[in-house]
Formats: structure tokens, sequence, C-alpha cells
């Protein structure tokens, strides 16, 4: 019995490990095209920029509280919760910011000096990170899932720290071009 439930979670894990890749390319594609491809629209959808950095400041309050349930022991409800909001949020920004970057032209930044410096750099390490760790958030999160703790474990300790960065830095990028305007 017990040989069979490893082999139904071996089988699972392979075929969500594929759908988290394929998901992981269409996005990849589609921030690609974005750049690219501009969708004229008769409804003002500005209002998706502060969406964008509204449901990334949730991720990393999500992520935190996630971490701080792991360190108190309290890993059955309290961190699936946090990790399930972060998980639909993080997937609404990533609704938001599709959403957002096909309607819109990129807004350049203003600043001079070495705020100029500093906001390209947080600007090009949290794109290059989003994008290399979106595959490993969503593997990470089916080992959890699935009940694969101690893979989910090794994964997380070098894949939780880039995320919460990612979802930090978002919102810095967001405040940084708000004093553009």
């Amino acid at each position: 019995m017990e040989h069979q439930e490893i082999d139904v979670r071996q089988r699972r894990l392979k075929t969500y490990s594929v759908y988290a890749w394929i998901f992981t390319i269409i996005v990849w594609l589609l921030v690609g095209a974005m750049r690219r491809i501009k969708i004229p629209t008769s409804f003002n959808l500005d209002f998706l920029a502060g969406l964008n950095a509204l449901c990334n400041t949730g991720v990393a309050i999500a992520l935190i509280a996630a971490w701080l349930y792991i360190k108190r022991g309290r890993r059955e409800k309290q961190h699936r919760r946090s990790i399930y909001v972060a998980m639909i949020l993080s997937a609404g920004f990533l609704l938001s910011y599709v959403g957002y970057h096909f309607t819109h032209e990129e807004v350049p930044y203003c600043g001079e000096g070495v705020l100029r410096t500093i906001y390209y750099f947080i600007l090009f390490s949290h794109i290059v990170l989003a994008g290399i760790s979106l595959p490993f958030i969503l593997l990470a999160f089916i080992r959890g899932y699935l009940g694969d703790y101690k893979a989910h474990k090794r994964m997380v300790k070098w894949v939780y720290p880039v995320w919460l960065y990612v979802a930090i830095t978002g919102p810095v990028v967001y405040l940084f071009l708000l004093s553009c305007r």
C-alpha cells in the first residue's frame, strides 16, 4: 500500500512539474510579447500599476508570515494558508502586470545620478530574478503541496529569499516611478 502511494505521488509530481514548466514558458513568452505588442483599450487601466505594487506588498507580507509560522512550528494551517495567500496574490499580480504592460508604454525613470543607478540595479535584478525564480517557486510549492517536505525544504532555502526579494523590490520600483509623475 505504501509503495503505491509513493508511485502516485511521483506521478503527480512529474505531471505537476510539467504543468509548472509549461506555465513558466507561457509567462516568459507573454512578458516578451508585451514589450512589443500594445492593445488599445477604451478603459483607463492606469490603476493596474498601483495594484501590481499592492499585490507584491501582500506577497511579501504573506511570505514573512509563512516564515514566522514555520519558525514557530505552525506548519499545517497557518504556514499553508500564508503560502496560499502568497500564491494567489502572485497570480493576481501576474494578471495585473500583463494587463498593464499590454496596454501601456514603458514608463521611463526620470531620476539622475546615483538614484538612477540604484533604480536600474533594482529594476534589472527584480526582472531577472522574477523570471528565473518563477518555475522554482512553482516546483517548491508543488513539493510542499504533495507532502515531499524534504525536497520542499531543500528548494525553499534558496527560492524563498529570492521570491521575497522580488516581492519587496516590485513596490520599490513602483515608488521610484511615482516620483516621476
